[in-house]
């Protein structure tokens, strides 16, 4: 459906899009695409996200113009008030019915202070996080300082709730569970003929998203291997006692770095479920990347996940933490494989709440525009 245009700006999104990397600016891209079928959007970007001392790797891949906006604005230098305000005076005379915020880390905090206390229009925060994932110290005074400005706020799981509502009891918010990625398909999907058992860890390592955990449980799956694919940024180190034991050394493939968007499609493509063994969570991008291919996922009951998953049905629950646990509910999956469960019919039946219009209608209904 092409893009509605009546003369009048009715929704200003503002957030990284195409070429920022990562899955904020896939998500911001296919939100802009969705909105654009219903409303007259704009799109405000960076001219700079992230100064080059806090973020040395390439911020920018052209791979997958998918999701690119044809009309975005590269406007916004995170680090420049002056360029905040002046960004701020032009969204405000075109005087846009709602603007729309991408909030995920603090960093952000100071660049988003300034803008939202300059414009004129209400502010409806998308929070993918409410509190950063790895907390420091002034993270809830800084995400208190800004989200207060919000008039509107879009949560993706009770968790995020609960956090919202820890510094903005009178919070006007809605949960939308976050919507599946299938932008990333290149092609059709090559259906998985050998008989190997392979699972996939997708995405940035960190300590919370249980790696550690992972390849602890599959020590005692001789028959089981394992793709590691994402950014190590640089402790790859702590994993290799693991890596390199006599139980794993054979069976764990690993690619230690940025997967760009055009290669992502080869990842899924050869596993049987993606593993989320988050040790803590509020929700995550990968569950949808995997939901996107039809994969079913191996998660925690951690944060937002449960809330995603369908134990049995799209993937399988299991406790944070725990190598055994994890190992059983591997060892389950493969049971309901070989029973014949259809894991990805019930991807599709399921699919219909995590839809980008099924986003799109709570912004409107929550922020009360109308359709054009």
């Amino acid at each position: 459906m092409p893009e509605k245009k009546n003369g009048k700006n009715r929704i200003t999104v503002i957030g990284p899009v195409y070429p920022f990397k990562g899955g904020i600016s896939h998500y911001t891209g296919l939100l802009v695409k969705s909105l654009k079928e219903r409303v007259s959007v704009r799109t405000v970007s960076y001219k700079m996200q992230y100064p080059k001392f806090l973020f040395k790797k390439e911020q920018r891949d052209y791979g997958n113009d998918r999701f690119k906006i044809d009309d975005a604005r590269f406007l916004i230098n995170t680090a420049n008030p002056f360029n905040i305000i002046r960004t701020a005076g032009i969204i405000n005379k075109e005087k846009p019915e709602l603007v729309i915020i991408q909030w995920w880390h603090p960093y952000f905090a100071p660049c988003y202070r300034i803008l939202t206390a300059f414009l004129k229009s209400p502010v409806l925060f998308i929070c993918h996080n409410v509190f950063p994932h790895e907390r420091f110290i002034m993270d809830r005074f800084l995400t208190k300082l800004t989200l207060k400005k919000g008039d509107f706020f879009i949560l993706h799981s009770e968790k995020e709730v609960k956090e919202l509502k820890s510094i903005l009891p009178e919070a006007k918010y809605r949960v939308n569970m976050h919507p599946t990625y299938s932008a990333f398909k290149t092609g059709e999907i090559r259906e998985k003929k050998d008989r190997e058992k392979r699972l996939l860890f997708f995405g940035l390592v960190r300590p919370y998203k249980g790696l550690k955990v992972l390849l602890m449980a599959l020590k005692d799956l001789p028959d089981v291997k394992l793709t590691v694919a994402g950014d190590f940024g640089g402790t790859r180190e702590e994993y290799e006692e693991l890596l390199l034991s006599k139980e794993l050394k054979d069976r764990v493939r690993v690619y230690d770095g940025y997967v760009p968007d055009n290669e992502i499609q080869g990842y899924f493509e050869d596993c049987d479920a993606a593993v989320l063994p988050y040790i803590d969570a509020t929700q995550s991008g990968i569950a949808q990347v995997a939901f996107g291919f039809e994969k079913p996922v191996i998660a925690t009951r951690v944060g937002g996940l449960p809330e995603v998953v369908r134990d049995g049905e799209t993937g399988i629950l299991t406790e944070a933490g725990n190598a055994e646990a994890l190992r059983e509910g591997i060892e389950r999956f493969y049971a309901l494989m070989d029973s014949g469960t259809d894991f990805k019919a019930n991807i599709r039946n399921d699919s219909g709440r995590f839809s980008w219009d099924h986003l799109s209608d709570t912004i409107f209904e929550l922020a009360s525009i109308k359709a054009d």
